[in-house]
């Protein structure tokens, strides 16, 4: 299954990353020169993607919108149509990507969280397109025991090979008692339009809110979920330690500046 789309949910308020977020939008925050949100869309177009389409909040959407299209197509991306959709009302990343069921219209899609940025010159995408036999499939990689409690765990099932296994169910945020494995959902999925029905049914859970965790569980517990580890780490940009240090990895392997600001990093300290 290649699917052709993606969905990005980029419509959090940016709590973590006060106060740099509390005018611009945290998915427009800068990792080196371009922002968070871009970095998304640039990962699903080295997917194949053709077609993108932002959820953002009313605030935010206007502003998503000019950088993707004022000055016309952003270099690389002239092959990539951005689309913004709005998410009225801040009830959940599950709640995000219902929002976008219109403009996926039955089509399976990627779904990329823009809070977790993979290198560019690793891929996700394409190991979760490999695994899938027609049923959706989510990128897994095994947290360590504080993370237990941040990220949705998945009931692992049989493995299918040495890559990718069934999945069961899924629980949001069990914490280290409760996790049924160590095996997390780390932001990057690929979803056959069936999602759209576990949604539609979904009520509120963890924090309140509809959380995309619970769809997956319900697709893993009816047998419609895969499993596929991902052979990369993702940088979260979701906090301000994550957005140091993945501006600091994506910097010194920029293309244009990473030469200059690797002698940077090198020489701290030789001169003070």
């Amino acid at each position: 299954m290649n699917p052709e789309l993606a969905v990005i949910p980029a419509a959090g308020r940016g709590t973590r990353m006060r106060p740099a977020s509390r005018v611009v939008p945290k998915a427009l925050l800068a990792v080196v020169d371009r922002p968070a949100v871009q970095y998304a869309v640039e990962e699903a177009a080295r997917a194949g993607v053709s077609e993108a389409v932002i959820v953002a909040d009313l605030e935010t959407a206007a502003d998503i919108d000019r950088h993707f299209h004022e000055e016309g197509p952003l270099p690389g991306l002239e092959s990539v149509g951005v689309r913004l959709v709005v998410q009225e009302e801040a009830l959940g990343l599950g709640h995000a990507v219902w929002t976008a069921r219109e403009a996926v219209a039955g089509r399976p899609f990627f779904c990329l969280l823009a809070d977790n940025i993979v290198l560019p010159s690793r891929q996700i995408l394409s190991t979760l397109a490999s695994s899938s036999d027609g049923r959706s499939v989510v990128a897994l990689r095994t947290l360590t025991d504080e993370f237990l409690e941040k990220y949705g765990v998945v009931v692992p099932g049989e493995w299918i090979d040495g890559q990718a296994l069934n999945v069961l169910g899924a629980v949001e945020k069990p914490g280290k008692a409760a996790a049924p494995s160590a095996l997390g959902l780390v932001g990057r999925y690929l979803f056959t339009s069936e999602v759209f029905d576990e949604l539609h049914d979904a009520r509120p859970g963890v924090g309140g809110e509809i959380q995309l965790t619970d769809a997956i569980d319900a697709l893993g517990r009816s047998g419609r979920c895969i499993g596929a580890i991902a052979e990369t780490n993702l940088l979260d940009v979701g906090t301000p330690a994550g957005l140091l240090e993945a501006t600091t990895l994506l910097g010194r392997i920029h293309p244009e500046l990473g030469e200059a600001y690797s002698a940077f990093l090198a020489g701290l300290g030789r001169n003070d």
